[in-house]
């Protein structure tokens, strides 16, 4: 399936615990819709414990076709708590498709509630990303309690869940395929479908038959030393 077959919405907003891999599976949906030919804008607003910074690939993403929105340009490795102003282009102009990168936890989900009345007037959809390796979220109790802190913070409610569990390079087929059980337990408590399951292309033949579509990633996010 195409990414804009999986991700129909004209708007997408991705939360989650920091750490379960939001910042690349970002830069995998920008690149994948720009790809497709559609307009695209990525807005980086994880200012709040971020490791990777979409920010970081800003090279990458406009040389696609994508148009990055980050809260400092022009200091990359600083943590600026402000949202950029741009940010309004992404709501208000209908004729992109938005990616919104956002903070990993209720306090780095706290910016978006300033945008809540913007988005609920847009076709938007705010997205679960789960990785079973995350200690604060690998079980399905811990992983709802994270995901109904960040929807009362934004005062968003949740449309899907996201399967994007890695352990960076030394991610298995067995490893995504215990994250598919986990989302499958946050969406029985919750009701909430799995949208699809996040794995890089090296490993997409070792997973077949499974409820929710493959959407395969490049990874483009590397350690300083990598």
């Amino acid at each position: 399936m195409t990414a804009a077959a999986i991700f129909t919405r004209r708007i997408t907003v991705l939360t989650g615990h920091y750490g379960t891999g939001k910042t690349e599976f970002a830069v995998n949906l920008a690149l994948s819709l720009a790809a497709e030919g559609k307009r695209v804008m990525l807005a980086d607003l994880d200012n709040v414990n971020p490791y990777f910074r979409s920010r970081e690939r800003k090279a990458l993403l406009e040389a696609a076709g994508v148009r990055l929105i980050a809260a400092s340009q022009a200091c990359l490795d600083t943590d600026v708590p402000a949202l950029p102003a741009e940010l309004l282009t992404v709501l208000e102009d209908r004729s992109v498709r938005g990616v919104l990168d956002t903070g990993g936890d209720p306090a780095g989900a706290r910016a978006l509630a300033r945008f809540q009345p913007k988005l609920l007037q847009e076709d938007c959809q705010l997205l679960y990303v789960l990785n079973a390796n995350r200690p604060e979220v690998r079980t399905a109790e811990t992983a709802v309690s994270c995901l109904r802190a960040i929807e009362q913070t934004t005062g968003l409610a949740c449309s899907a869940l996201v399967n994007n569990t890695h352990l960076c390079g030394e991610t298995t087929a067995a490893d995504i395929l215990w994250g598919v059980d986990l989302a499958e337990a946050v969406s029985r408590e919750t009701g909430l479908p799995v949208l699809c399951h996040a794995a890089e292309k090296r490993l997409l033949s070792g997973l077949t038959g499974l409820d929710a579509p493959l959407f395969p990633i490049t990874i483009h996010m590397k350690k300083p030393w990598e």
